[in-house]
């Protein structure tokens, strides 16, 4: 294609993204660096028969003015990334240097808002995505082995997760691992624990938010690999056979490298989903045991009194870890990208 030709044809596409993808971007990495103005506040003294009174009210008119004068607020630099909410670096600081453990240091950095958040977000991303990878190769493959005519049955019950909307799918097995629900009675039965509550336990809660975000991405997983098992070459396959190997070893040997392109897309795809997660902690009520960055976004925008200042930051902060997540990813895509033959 010539250049100028892919010029026009890409042009739409990259007006597209200037408008919707980095001008937003822009306008939140700005937003970052300024606080709000602190309201002009009046002094008024009312006496009466019974002595005076001293009231504080905001000034209006002067607040008006302030945040005509300057729409963005008040500049701050990196203040708003450095305070208590957010990197903390002056806690951090005080708890490397009064810590006498590194049990001690850790419980005071994970106490932290951000850090406590970020610490669920890993632990999310890095179980779900591998584990959803796996578990939708094996329902692909499991399904591809099957007779034709049990295959479409299969496949629908295999992407329900997938088209039941995660805000209802969270509550849903939310419900169930209430102590009343199903999957809470059988837990206090195989327990023998009558007062077991995966509720009231951060670990039984993360472990169930995790198990929820397996179960809901896996389907996504599933329709690509099995996509993929269509393409695989029937001639290697078949000569893999007649070379005696086994049904493990075709899938190592022949399956999994010609499916690796696939693996990468839904690893990329599945990194900025997860690292992004949200509506299972609305859906499961888990903020007193698990919080997102994604969730502190949503508890600062909320409010009577919104902290715009502070959603962008932790959002400016999100975006940086997705590119750091993402990096080793497309590096490598890159890397094989140049290393094929023209």
């Amino acid at each position: 294609m010539k250049h100028r030709t892919f010029f026009w044809f890409f042009l739409p596409t990259a007006l597209a993204m200037l408008v919707f993808i980095a001008a937003p971007i822009v306008s939140v990495v700005t937003q970052s660096f300024f606080l709000p103005h602190e309201a002009v506040l009046i002094e008024t003294e009312n006496c009466g028969p019974f002595g005076c009174n001293t009231s504080i009210t905001i000034d209006q008119e002067a607040t008006a003015e302030l945040w005509e004068e300057a729409p963005l607020g008040r500049f701050a630099g990196f203040d708003i990334y450095l305070d208590r909410g957010h990197l903390a670096t002056a806690e951090i600081g005080q708890a490397w240097t009064t810590s006498e453990s590194w049990s001690e240091f850790w419980s005071i950095v994970f106490n932290l808002p951000f850090y406590r958040a970020l610490a669920f977000t890993l632990t999310y991303t890095f179980v779900c995505t591998p584990a959803l990878i796996a578990l939708g190769f094996a329902i692909a493959v499991a399904v591809n082995s099957l007779h034709r005519h049990l295959r479409g049955l299969m496949i629908f019950f295999s992407l329900l997760p997938m088209i039941v909307t995660p805000l209802v799918g969270s509550l849903i097995l939310f419900w169930m691992i209430d102590a009343r629900g199903v999957l809470g009675n059988f837990i206090q039965y195989l327990a023998d624990d009558p007062d077991l509550s995966l509720k009231a336990s951060t670990p039984l809660m993360w472990i169930s938010l995790i198990v929820y975000g397996i179960w809901s991405s896996a389907p996504f997983a599933f329709v690509v690999f099995y996509a993929g098992l269509q393409t695989v070459p029937q001639d290697t396959l078949e000569s893999s056979m007649i070379d005696g190997a086994t049904r493990w070893q075709q899938i190592r040997y022949v399956t999994i490298p010609h499916l690796m392109p696939l693996v990468t897309f839904v690893a990329l795809i599945q990194l900025m989903d997860n690292f992004r997660v949200f509506e299972p902690i609305i859906g499961f009520t888990a903020a007193a045991h698990a919080t997102s960055l994604s969730w502190i976004i949503f508890n600062d925008l909320g409010g009577e009194t919104r902290q715009l200042s502070a959603a962008a930051t932790t959002s400016v902060l999100t975006i940086l870890g997705v590119a750091i997540l993402l990096s080793p990813v497309l590096i490598r895509t890159w890397r094989d990208f140049r290393g094929r033959p023209a």
